[in-house]
């Protein structure tokens, strides 16, 4: 790589291999829909088997916490029932949980998941064939 003067990178060529180095797996199997893809990197877990709670477990949790008016942990809690819906590819549940996430808070991106669950399911089923099997 040919360099500027005094033996330093071109700020082109730096710039050039920060952006392909940038691009993560997720990134790659998303490239259709940035907006989806920065939502799935906040949402989804990098390991959902080492969860110790079940979908149904962490939304009854939020649904209990909802009930007693605090909305912070239940949307950490459906964020979780989503999650693991996502990792399951439970469109269903997808969509309700993080439609609830997205009642309660907006700093996310959890509409971008509701919009098309299946899109998005399709896309973190890629990602966990390849990285946890």
């Amino acid at each position: 790589m040919p360099t500027g003067i005094f033996g330093r990178k071109k700020k082109e060529q730096v710039a050039e291999a920060q952006t392909s180095e940038e691009l993560t797996d997720l990134d790659k199997i998303c490239s259709s829909d940035k907006e989806v893809c920065e939502a799935l990197k906040h949402i989804m877990f990098y390991d959902p088997r080492k969860i110790q709670t079940t979908a149904a477990e962490a939304a009854k949790k939020a649904a209990e916490f909802e009930k007693k008016g605090a909305g912070v942990h239940a949307k950490k809690w459906y964020h979780i029932a989503g999650g693991l819906a996502l990792w399951k590819g439970d469109v269903a549940k997808v969509k309700q949980y993080f439609s609830k996430c997205a009642k309660l808070s907006s700093e996310v991106g959890y509409e971008k998941i509701t919009e098309d669950p299946e899109w998005a399911i399709s896309k973190a089923g890629e990602f966990y064939k390849k990285f946890l099997s």
